[in-house]
């Protein structure tokens, strides 16, 4: 929630009250998106071995600890006036929260296992995915909220980030102990050489990396939505940041649903069989969305409360919703299927390497969306254009590992 809040909150601050030359709105969601995300290219082969060798609460609660720091220099960078240090000193606050997030990563999924049941995962892991995004939502909502408060904002946002940090160490020393896994463990620091061996230690394994390979194609295709929510409501849809926070509200309870949809149409069993269905609701969503949004008429910034008066944008709701519950359908077996077939004693490692893999598709994902807008096209046919590519990427997927489809086939009933 923290990550989220202080993240849209920073990239609204930019869209909207700040001119940065070298920083404009069109961009600001990329590269603040990208900014977080490289720790977890650059340390996640180390924080899988940490959260292997060590106890997973210790680690949990000295995280908490750095987050209260960052948080503090955070703060200081919101009450800033100086735009010339002030975005900067933000940026570097947005990477030391990837790294926050990085090393808490692999001991949130790693942690699961150990606590869970088998017949227990799926609907523990979409819980898990359905809190997390939920605390995006919030956490989206309140920054957008938050920084637009006039003359203000800033203020409430550096309060804001600062109390939910503490309030996270807090609930943090609740949390039950997960005993190390492989406490003999000897640490490799050069995060080149680990990240190398965890992907050849997850390649080794045919269905776990096919799995990883998926999740992280995922967060490709969410990361181009999450990133341009700010510029697709002001240039395309012409809402204020009460709108582009309406548009997140939207896609994160259409997450949410969606993975807690997944123990109820899996009957509580790791069910592959729902990964095929979402893929296919994220293609046939996504091309709608860009169909309803491509001609949408000049007009002024408009609120909430006008905005939902236009039929044609409850169609772009209702294809943003949609295609974000077909997400939580489409990847919430996958991490249960990593953590169910992972060795117990590298479990948070090949949890460190999808980490990895996030993290290369997320950036890759910034720099070709990025490419895209500079080209001349659309935010609209940014949208298609990832659309139709997951349609060709999760084929790919499903040709190299048929059971996804062949499950698919057995759970609907279908004899094509």
């Amino acid at each position: 929630m923290n990550d989220n809040l202080f993240k849209f909150a920073f990239t609204m601050l930019v869209t909207y009250q700040l001119s940065v030359a070298w920083l404009p709105p069109a961009m600001a969601g990329l590269v603040i998106g990208a900014v977080f995300i490289l720790p977890f290219l650059l340390f996640s082969a180390t924080s899988g071995q940490l959260a292997d060798k060590y106890d997973k609460t210790r680690i949990i609660r000295f995280v908490k600890n750095v987050e209260v720091l960052i948080m503090l220099l955070a703060a200081a960078g919101f009450l800033a006036t100086d735009s010339a240090w002030q975005v900067p000193l933000l940026l570097g606050c947005t990477f030391m929260m990837g790294l926050h997030s990085t090393l808490f990563g692999p001991v949130k999924f790693a942690y699961m296992p150990q606590a869970l049941r088998e017949s227990e995962l799926m609907g523990g892991t979409g819980m898990v995915e359905m809190g997390t995004f939920v605390a995006i939502l919030l956490g989206n909502v309140a920054g957008g909220l938050l920084v637009a408060l006039p003359g203000t904002g800033p203020l409430y946002v550096a309060v804001a980030c600062v109390l939910l940090a503490l309030a996270g160490r807090i609930v943090a020393q609740f949390i039950p102990a997960a005993p190390a896994t492989d406490p003999e463990l000897r640490i490799n620091w050069n995060p080149f050489s680990e990240t190398w061996r965890n992907l050849k230690r997850a390649h080794a394994q045919p269905t776990v990396f096919r799995a990883l390979i998926g999740i992280s194609w995922m967060w490709f295709f969410g990361a181009v939505f999450l990133s341009q929510f700010p510029s697709f409501a002001k240039e395309v849809l012409h809402g204020n940041e009460q709108v582009a926070s309406m548009l997140l509200v939207v896609f994160s309870i259409g997450i949410g649903i969606g993975s807690l949809l997944c123990e109820v149409l899996g009957k509580r069993q790791v069910e592959i069989g729902l990964v095929p269905l979402g893929a296919i609701g994220m293609t046939i969503f996504t091309v709608d969305l860009y169909l309803a949004s491509r001609n949408l008429p000049p007009a002024a910034l408009m609120g909430v409360a006008e905005f939902v008066q236009t039929p044609a944008h409850w169609r772009v709701m209702t294809d943003l919703g949609l295609l974000s519950l077909s997400a939580g359908l489409y990847s919430v077996p996958m991490y249960a299927l990593i953590q169910l077939r992972s060795e117990v004693t590298h479990r948070a490692r090949v949890i460190a390497a999808n980490n990895i893999l996030n993290a290369l598709f997320m950036i890759v994902s910034a720099v070709l969306a990025g490419a895209l807008l500079r080209a001349g096209l659309g935010i609209p046919a940014v949208f298609l254009t990832v659309g139709l590519a997951n349609a060709l990427m999760t084929t790919y997927i499903f040709l190299v590992a048929p059971e996804y489809w062949q499950r698919f086939k057995m759970l609907f009933g279908l004899r094509v």
